[in-house]
């Protein structure tokens, strides 16, 4: 089956193309409507919001709003906060739902207070289902088995494989939908400064289709800065399945890559932790705005 053909977010039920677009790295408000036409629904309004790719779904939506899957990221660790940040987004978007409302950031499951609130939230028409993301692995197997959680977002690379052994095995018939991100490892898996000596370079569509190639990932989040980086991430839905012999050299890319010694590869091997610094930090000040 064609990788442009749809598929259903787990028990979300809600059908999402297998290519999804962040909206924190530059891409363009038209080419969200190119990719909209071209069949990629799944956008997220993740960590950083930018203008620009917010007027594209708002366009789009004018358009085909129910084929599209509108993801609105919350950080927020107030209850009465979580609203509010939501209706801001919603306001940007010119849309009067979002598809998924995720909740970002949890290592641990989030308490009574938030869960409430955001179930209230779909009860009210507001999201049509919950995902959660998650930095620390073994507390998956706790999202998995809570029907609250349409979907789950899980960090996965040819660097970074560790969900193989700890996330999917715990899937079972009935389970959310799995979102993968860090599909090229913040850039890593792609630089030729990185990539061992003697193995051909990766593609970006290469690490977007090796995350596609576990049946268990239903979409793999991608953060395109321009029209060119669009076009090679959709190549990744037309070239589709890797072969096994491409599957293990993108193994032996990624051993490679997570194995460089730190004086060869500071800024690469800082990357990870840097963004998610960044990140932890518009947490906390999207904590204390209520966003």
């Amino acid at each position: 089956m064609s990788w442009w053909q749809p598929r259903t977010l787990g028990r979300s039920g809600i059908s999402v193309s297998r290519l999804g677009l962040g909206s924190s790295y530059g891409l363009s408000g038209r080419d969200v409507e190119r990719a909209v036409e071209r069949g990629v629904n799944y956008l997220y309004w993740g960590s950083r919001r930018r203008d620009d790719f917010g007027e594209g779904i708002a366009r789009a939506g004018k358009r085909n709003r129910e084929k599209m899957c509108v993801v609105v990221q919350s950080y927020s660790r107030s209850a009465i906060a979580l609203g509010p940040s939501l209706e801001v987004a919603l306001r940007s978007l010119k849309t009067e739902y979002a598809d998924v409302l995720l909740l970002g950031w949890w290592n641990s499951p989030p308490p009574p207070r938030i869960l409430d609130k955001a179930r209230a939230l779909v009860d009210a028409g507001k999201a049509r289902s919950l995902m959660v993301s998650c930095h620390h692995r073994p507390t998956f197997a706790k999202y998995i088995a809570d029907p609250t959680w349409g979907g789950i977002m899980v960090r996965y690379n040819a660097a970074h494989r560790g969900a193989e052994t700890e996330v999917f095995p715990h899937l079972g018939r009935e389970r959310p939908g799995i979102v993968a991100y860090t599909a090229t490892r913040w850039g890593a898996l792609v630089d030729r400064s990185v990539v061992p000596a003697g193995e051909p370079l990766p593609r970006a569509s290469d690490c977007y289709r090796f995350a596609l190639s576990r049946s268990e990932v239903d979409v793999v989040l991608s953060g395109p800065r321009d029209g060119a980086e669009l076009d090679e991430a959709m190549a990744a839905l037309d070239r589709g399945p890797l072969s096994d012999d491409e599957l293990a050299w993108m193994r032996r890319v990624g051993d490679g890559v997570r194995a460089i010694s730190a004086t060869t590869a500071v800024r690469t091997r800082n990357a990870g932790a840097l963004w998610e610094r960044v990140v932890g930090a518009a947490q906390r000040v999207g904590a204390r705005l209520g966003w």
